[in-house]
């Protein structure tokens, strides 16, 4: 009787009943997840390449790179269960304005203090609106086209990645630094007024008390490691190839724009690919498991032929396949985690598994690194290949 009488579409989908509304007014949300992306590719490229005029050392580089994902570490877990526990809007215009406010010092400050202080605060605004937007779509959309929404939503964080860089270096050429932090302002405000205005309420729900027992339990399942896992793998192998493939181009004679040529292509690849693997899964033609081990496996044999060919041919051939792969297995993971988390327990599950994509983020560049260095960069490559290749292990394991 009280699901007849609910009002709303959030309602009616946890009744059972589809919602009126063909369409979920998720713009907002898709903008969200490029603000994200964008600020994090586009400020980390410009100031890379400014970083003399800015005053910073490449020791101050290195730590003014890093605050962004020591933030995200930290936090996205954390503001992952506020959303759960507060909704998810609220959430996500906070750390869009957080994010604002941030770059607002980016805008007025000068000298590596400032410049830190602004890259902190920015991965803190993200920590909260990158891992809400997550739950609010899972929320929001029809269970059975969630993969075909989370393949949106991951294209349009792809776009960010992707032209961040781009975009950021010539925001930067044209009026400089403090320009580009204050596109970033107007980005992110804009952002969250679209989401306060456009986007609808999402009630938080009742939640069941769980013992630090029962979480436990919960991380440790299958249905959630497994997904978190293969995510870390696509997440790693992106972070890997765009910090290394230049860096194997170098090595044997490749001009450095035709290396990040393929950078992008990697990148613009997976964002065009994201739509079409999600809408595979809602129509039943590629499940969890299956993308899983196509996924990982098109890494693993990505970074293989690096290993083993490192020419030309090769990083465009690889960058395609690796960029395709990682589309595959992305939206299907986030779907498979939303149709098997409880759904007050969803902004919490986001959170952590955007913590595991930030963890394989991190091991991408020190595998392929850290045994390249030791050997030489293709081994580095070969070694990342059995990393994938143990992920294609776990993925097999995803149960329906």
């Amino acid at each position: 009787m009280r699901c007849a009488l609910a009002r709303g579409a959030v309602v009616r989908q946890h009744c059972g009943v589809g919602p009126q509304q063909p369409s979920p007014r998720l713009g907002p949300l898709y903008a969200a997840g490029f603000v994200t992306a964008f600020g994090a590719n586009g400020i980390a490229a410009a100031v890379g390449g400014e970083h003399v005029e800015l005053g910073l050392s490449l020791a101050w580089l290195g730590v003014f790179l890093a605050l962004y994902d020591v933030a995200e570490l930290i936090l996205k877990p954390l503001f992952g269960a506020l959303s759960d526990r507060i909704g998810p809007r609220p959430v996500i215009v906070g750390g869009l304005v957080v994010f604002a406010a941030a770059s607002l010092i980016g805008v007025f400050g000068a000298g590596p203090l400032w410049l830190g202080l602004a890259r902190l605060l920015q991965g803190a605004g993200a920590s909260a609106f990158s891992p809400a937007s997550s739950a609010a779509v899972a929320r929001l959309v029809p269970a059975h086209r969630r993969g075909s929404y989370f393949g949106r939503y991951g294209s349009w964080k792809g776009l960010g990645y992707a032209g961040g860089p781009v975009i950021g270096a010539l925001i930067v050429h044209v009026g400089g630094t403090r320009w580009l932090f204050a596109i970033l302002v107007a980005m992110s405000l804009v952002t969250a007024v679209a989401v306060l205005v456009r986007v609808e309420r999402i009630a938080p729900l009742p939640r069941q008390r769980a013992t630090i027992a029962v979480l436990l339990r919960a991380v440790a399942d299958r249905q959630f490691l497994v997904p978190v896992v293969v995510l870390a793998v696509g997440s790693a192998a992106i972070g890997a190839l765009t910090g290394m493939l230049p860096a194997l181009g170098n090595g044997v004679g490749i001009p450095l724009l035709v290396s990040t040529l393929a950078v992008a292509v990697l990148a613009v690849t997976s964002s065009l690919v994201q739509p079409l693997a999600g809408r595979a899964h809602d129509a039943g033609r590629l499940g969890a498991g299956t993308a899983g081990v196509v996924g990982t496996l098109g890494i693993a044999v990505a970074f293989a032929l690096l290993a083993v060919v490192p020419a030309v041919g090769t990083l465009f051939v690889a960058a395609l396949l690796a960029g395709a792969a990682v589309a595959v297995l992305t939206p299907v993971a986030f779907a498979h985690l939303a149709g098997t988390t409880p759904p007050d327990r969803l902004g919490r599950t986001m959170g952590s598994a955007e913590l595991g994509r930030e963890t394989g983020d991190a091991i991408g560049p020190l595998v392929v690194g850290g045994v390249g260095s030791a050997i030489a960069l293709p081994f580095g490559f070969g070694a990342f290949a059995i990393v994938a290749l143990l992920g294609t292990v776990a993925a097999a394991r995803t149960t329906r």
